[in-house]
């Protein structure tokens, strides 16, 4: 009954749950219980592993490859030999052996593949990339697009899934908690679609829109706003007092969003926005841009509001 739990276990394992998986391994491992690729490639006890494998299991192996994991825990998750996701690899990923029957091609990118582009979608994650976002690279060329959010702000980590989801319909995006919720998303051609990417942080190298983004940035500035504004911006009250005729001093209360980053680039990029929706703004300090107007205010709520 346990043997046949775990090897359920395995085979349902998904790229969404590679870390599940990897711990399942080593817990098998910490009770000396062989998984189908130690059999294969060990003493060669329990029986001989099948010398076939069904187009939908290879599919799903080169899948996983595609995405940066690893042929140990490609193979344990497939049941196959490790020789054997590496035969596959060579044969589909390095000689380019077409991947006949598979149902999940490769997902076309806008700019290599002149794919379609969701460019509302893509304004909004702009604006999240450029306030609390980064990409790292991973196995075999694969990227990982992550963007951090307040753990309180659930709501706006499920928005940041679903638009990750309407730029790369393919994509799986997956949420990893700690002090900040982090939601990721693996492709090859982030870097295409972000090419602000690059090494050390985004205030100490330049940051300047390519012709295609500030395009797309025209049309949909209210949502790269949204996308800046939800990632290092916030709407608050703030007060002043006021003396009176009478003498009297009396407190005033009012609405306003604020902006901050160090990023002289990002802050330029804010406030073009800004400017093409007329939206009024100034500069309290040298790293942050606030919009106290009530016009100003109430144009934001329309597309931005607060944060939930």
């Amino acid at each position: 009954m346990f043997a046949m739990g775990w090897r359920f276990a395995l085979a349902h394992c998904t790229s969404d749950n590679i870390t599940d998986c990897e711990h399942l391994l080593i817990f098998l491992r910490s009770w000396q219980i062989r998984t189908p690729s130690e059999i294969v490639d060990g003493d060669g006890q329990g029986g001989a592993m099948p010398r076939f494998s069904s187009q939908e299991t290879v599919q799903s192996a080169l899948r996983m490859s595609d995405q940066g994991v690893s042929d140990r825990v490609n193979a344990d998750i497939h049941g196959v030999a490790i020789k054997t996701i590496r035969k596959w690899r060579r044969l589909y990923q390095r000689q380019g052996l077409p991947r006949l029957g598979s149902g999940y091609p490769a997902t076309p990118c806008p700019r290599c593949d002149e794919a379609d582009l969701n460019g509302s979608a893509y304004a909004h994650l702009l604006g999240w990339y450029l306030g609390d976002g980064h990409i790292a690279r991973a196995r075999r060329s694969v990227y990982v697009l992550s963007i951090s959010n307040d753990p309180k702000y659930s709501g706006l980590s499920d928005e940041i899934a679903a638009t990750m989801r309407l730029v790369k319909p393919t994509g799986s995006p997956c949420k990893r908690g700690g002090q900040a919720t982090r939601i990721e998303v693996r492709w090859k051609h982030w870097p295409c679609l972000f090419p602000q990417h690059g090494p050390g942080r985004k205030h100490l190298r330049k940051i300047e829109l390519a012709d295609w983004q500030q395009e797309i940035v025209a049309r949909y500035p209210d949502r790269l706003l949204r996308g800046l504004f939800h990632s290092d911006g916030c709407r608050v009250t703030n007060w002043t007092t006021r003396e009176l005729k009478s003498g009297e001093i009396k407190r005033y209360e009012y609405l306003r969003y604020v902006f901050a980053n160090e990023s002289e680039d990002i802050i330029g990029i804010l406030t073009a926005a800004l400017d093409l929706l007329e939206i009024p703004w100034r500069r309290p300090r040298r790293n942050m841009v606030a919009v106290s107007q009530r016009a100003g205010v109430e144009a934001l709520d329309g597309f931005v509001g607060a944060k939930s």
